[in-house]
């Protein structure tokens, strides 16, 4: 699967000059937060392919008025040509204002999808906004991943997570990429292409996932 993930900055070469061909061989796009609506309703009128997205801590108006044509993914298992999608938006608590969360309310977002995840067999591409404590991330609280993020891809190891809210424009020498066992981090500000080939399916990891959440085994 190709995918063109956008985050942060809208590209002026998808928008203020677009050509159709810039889409070619793009099975699916993903938004990794914080764009103006408009632009992603652009994509979804202009594509082919399905546009997923979750929401950036500055996403708060999508509330109200949601992109046109987009599938909103936060919170939710998405899945498209056999891909599975987990979307989990938002940013570390900062501030007062919406799409932002503690540690222990991501946790509890992440507690609240385990059965669907379970059901699906795990999951391939964890969609967020921002990374992984400690994988990409900056040491101001506006730009801390979450640590919670360590149990999921632990749990599951998903091959891919994508994720924005660190602006490669912050400085030189940020890293698009990382690796947290055997998951790929992308950060996809702007724009970024990723092709995925999928592995052979894995077991479902239940009792991992157990010891990490203490949760009940499902249908108890």
């Amino acid at each position: 699967m190709r995918i063109l993930a956008v985050a942060d900055e809208e590209s002026k070469g998808l928008w203020d000059y677009f050509r159709p061909e810039k889409l070619l061989g793009i099975d699916l796009i993903v938004g990794c937060g914080d764009l103006d609506a408009n632009y992603l309703s652009f994509l979804a009128t202009m594509a082919h392919v399905p546009v997923i997205y979750v929401h950036g801590n500055h996403d708060e108006s999508y509330d109200r008025k949601p992109p046109e044509g987009t599938i909103c993914i936060d919170d939710q298992v998405y899945t498209y040509q056999g891909v599975r999608f987990v979307g989990l938006g938002g940013s570390c608590r900062y501030r007062a204002g919406a799409w932002q969360f503690t540690e222990a309310e991501m946790k509890k977002r992440i507690r609240h999808l385990r059965g669907r995840i379970d059901r699906m067999g795990g999951f391939d591409v964890l969609v967020t906004h921002t990374t992984v404590h400690g994988y990409g991330d900056m040491s101001d609280p506006a730009h801390r991943g979450f640590t919670v993020f360590r149990e999921l891809l632990d749990a599951y190891r998903p091959p891919l997570m994508l994720h924005g809210h660190i602006h490669l424009s912050y400085g030189a020498n940020i890293p698009r990429e990382h690796i947290y066992n055997t998951t790929r981090i992308v950060n996809t500000f702007q724009r970024y292409v990723v092709e995925l080939d999928l592995p052979q399916r894995r077991p479902e990891p239940a009792n991992l996932w157990q010891r990490l959440f203490h949760h009940r085994p499902v249908g108890d």
